[in-house]
């Protein structure tokens, strides 16, 4: 088993006890929570008459099901509102704070979480939402859990995990114009392969992750889970508390310097002992695109759909499967496949950073006809400084809707969604069947400038053509 890691570090200073299963009693720092996977908790904590134990641990928001075209209440989607009035309740009867529309600070739960500097170094972070890994960046130990799990932090602070094994990935060199942190991702899972991860916390490390800021390792860490890892992490370092410092909730004064002093030393040492290491060089990586039907089933957008017999034998099925729900045959070339809608947003891709360089490619030019192109900012305030810079009116005079704040089309449970066989480019997280809204409609996945390319071409276009 790996020693001397970040993640060894920060389990062992929350383990509250070993279990008779074998399993570690670990004690949770901050407790996320939204209006879909809760309700359920509070009303198993009220069938059991138990109190939220430490509800000042414990922060909340709408995301999932908000609408981003029309936000007045009561929303038009009578479920949704429902839901929306039952986390409305909770937070209140439960004195938790709770971020809804209009505060200034709603969004994306692992958007507004990090914006905020309540995500911090050496925490163990957990939410109801299997892309709580997104907090790994910060060098935090941030899991993804089920209703249930929700019921068991709110009543105890604590979850009973079983400890994970350490994967290494090291990534260096410099990354070429036109490849992004949604790349490197995305090649990582498609070489590992979204079972690569199972069992295993991933630890981000090498030069290309020293070079990213806050934001690309976010975009990193949030897609850990496609590639099967319970969560992952980068250690942190002077990028994390340039992020950091100054955030409402992050340290200040003396106890700003002494946070820093411990946040170094729960980096990885220099000895630590991994389970396994993988090493990429960034100068492989190109901008990638998904062809199929899983975050693993990608390519650079100038290769061709592989066959099945170059593949593992594992995974033969599923491409047989991909081919035919995505109207795809082996061996021809994924650019120029025409694209009927644009979602640029979600908790992978939906920060400022994101929508700052979809804008440079979206600068000047228009959507093509027939497109439906949209872009949604990840929470009130990446909203807020994008309409400060004037992103709003470049994407607006190039045809993009401008929209409010939420999870969207990622997982289309508002009224963001795909129609019939609709194909969608989209920088969101996931392609699996269905996932954006349609039964029938494909998804591929690629950075927010490849979309703005798709969005401006009508086709699924190397972004490096348009810079």
């Amino acid at each position: 088993m790996s020693t001397g890691t970040l993640f060894d570090k920060v389990w062992d200073l929350h383990t509250v006890g070993i279990l008779p299963s074998g399993q570690t009693q670990l004690f949770i720092g901050l407790h996320l929570i939204h209006e879909v996977t809760s309700p359920q908790a509070f009303s198993m904590l009220r069938e059991r008459g138990l109190k939220v134990l430490f509800p000042d641990r414990t922060v909340a928001t709408v995301d999932h099901i908000i609408p981003t075209d029309n936000q007045a209440r009561p929303f038009l989607d009578s479920l949704a509102e429902e839901m929306l009035q039952e986390l409305e309740k909770n937070t209140q009867s439960n004195n938790i704070r709770f971020y809804p529309v209009g505060s200034g600070s709603q969004g994306i739960v692992h958007v507004i979480a990090p914006e905020q500097g309540l995500t911090q170094p050496g925490m163990t972070i957990a939410c109801g939402d299997s892309h709580t890994s997104t907090h790994g960046a910060f060098g935090a130990i941030a899991f993804g859990i089920g209703t249930s799990q929700v019921r068991d932090v709110l009543a105890s602070q604590t979850l009973a995990l079983s400890k994970l094994k350490v994967k290494k990935i090291e990534v260096n060199g410099k990354l070429n114009p036109g490849v992004y942190a949604k790349d490197v991702i995305l090649h990582i899972i498609r070489k590992l392969g979204v079972k690569g991860g199972v069992g295993y916390a991933y630890e981000f490390a090498g030069t290309t992750f020293e070079q990213m800021s806050m934001e690309e390792r976010m975009t990193v860490c949030n897609m850990s889970i496609e590639g099967g890892a319970r969560c992952g992490y980068v250690n942190p370092d002077q990028t994390t508390y340039d992020y950091l410092e100054g955030r409402e909730f992050a340290p200040k004064g003396e106890e700003w310097d002494k946070a820093v002093s411990w946040w170094n030393s729960l980096r990885s040492d220099t000895d630590a002992v991994y389970d396994d290491v993988v090493v990429f060089d960034a100068a492989d990586i190109t901008p990638t695109v998904t062809w199929g039907i899983t975050p693993g089933q990608g390519i650079g957008v100038t290769e061709t759909v592989p066959a099945p017999e170059v593949m593992p034998d594992d995974e033969r099925a599923i491409a047989l499967e991909a081919y035919q729900y995505m109207d795809l045959k082996p061996g021809e070339p994924l650019q120029g496949t025409k694209i009927d809608v644009c979602f640029i947003g979600s908790c992978t891709n939906g920060r400022i950073s994101d929508l700052r360089e979809a804008a440079r490619v979206a600068q000047g030019r228009r959507v093509a006809e027939g497109v439906k192109a949209f872009v949604v900012p990840g929470s009130e305030r990446v909203k807020y400084q994008a309409e400060q810079e004037g992103l709003d009116r470049i994407f607006t005079e190039a045809g993009f809707e401008w929209r409010e704040p939420g999870c969207s089309m990622c997982l289309a449970m508002n009224p963001d969604k795909l129609q019939g066989r609709q194909i969608s480019a989209s920088s969101s997280n996931r392609n699996f069947k269905g996932r954006q809204g349609s039964a029938s409609g494909r998804t591929l996945l690629m950075s927010p400038a490849m979309v703005a390319a798709a969005a401006i071409t009508g086709k699924v276009t190397d972004v490096r053509e348009l810079m």
